[in-house]
């Protein structure tokens, strides 16, 4: 871990909180804006960033989801339970997010060695482990078999997933993204992509295995660990432990600089969800 740990170790870390901006942010706007970073921290335009967000009623899908068999009456059966859509850039399959989700991303920059994939990983495992280390439980990072969006490094307690992480590697730069099930039910999330598998894929035999969701597997931070947690006490978690970390720990916005890149990096998450979904209006 102490790979890891030298990750969070930074001169200066910049946080841009979005965890509060409400329904109209939405999360198209969420990976222009981590592209942005990506470029702009790899380049030494800005230092080591953190960023949280929510984004209310919100299904990001993963590019082998957009194409399964019958995708549109998936997407028909999202819509009829009140979310909306979009094909994420960095890897993995289905989640839900709504306003019990908290989601972190940490944009480093790669320098000269570059970060190996799994010290990405590793650092937000450690990261959040120190955030939840008063509740003396054990945090796995293992895949969790039946959890929406399964990966090696699944975050669970008592063997129930709670979160999952993913990368996004843009012009030196490495985003390290993160979904939190704050609050709310977990099964019920799962139970929800479970219906979007089944009435997207019907019996059709692909070549790629999507998940066969088992909603039991799955809940959130208030149901495992037993109280009443909010966006806002995870927050305060969250930027008590990356404080230890820099000498130099600030809120911040774009600068001028990053503005015109978020403005592109937005531009082309629209039309690359636009040519793959060919639903999504701007």
């Amino acid at each position: 871990m102490d790979e890891a740990l030298s990750l969070l170790r930074q001169e200066e870390w910049r946080v841009i909180d979005q965890s509060a901006l409400g329904v109209h942010f939405s999360a198209l706007q969420s990976f222009g804006m981590d592209d942005a970073l990506c470029a702009s921290v790899g380049t030494g335009l800005a230092p080591a960033t953190a960023r949280s967000w929510v984004h209310h009623h919100t299904i990001v899908l993963g590019i082998q989801d957009s194409r399964l068999p019958h995708l549109e009456e998936g997407l028909e059966f999202l819509e009829s339970k009140g979310y909306q859509y979009i094909v994420r850039n960095s890897g993995g399959l289905a989640v839900v997010l709504d306003e019990g989700v908290l989601n972190l991303s940490l944009i480093l920059p790669e320098k000269e060695k570059g970060i190996d994939i799994n010290r990405g990983y590793d650092t937000m495992w450690l990261l959040v482990k120190e955030m939840f280390a008063d509740f003396q439980k054990e945090i796995e990072a293992k895949e969790i078999y039946g959890s929406y969006c399964p990966g090696s490094y699944d975050l669970s307690i008592g063997g129930k997933k709670f979160a999952g992480i993913s990368q996004r590697r843009l012009r030196s730069g490495v985003a390290v993204q993160i979904y939190l099930c704050v609050n709310g039910s977990g099964s019920e999330r799962a139970q929800l992509l479970k219906e979007f598998y089944s009435i997207s894929k019907k019996q059709v035999q692909t070549k790629f295995q999507y998940p066969k969701i088992k909603p039991d597997v799955m809940a959130s931070l208030s149901e495992l660990l037993g109280v009443d947690l909010t966006i806002q006490d995870v927050m305060l978690r969250f930027l008590k432990v990356l404080k230890q970390y820099s000498a130099n720990f600030y809120a911040g916005q774009l600068t001028e600089a990053e503005i015109p890149l978020f403005d592109s990096y937005y531009n082309r998450v629209i039309e690359r969800n636009e040519k793959m979904l060919g639903l999504i209006e701007r």
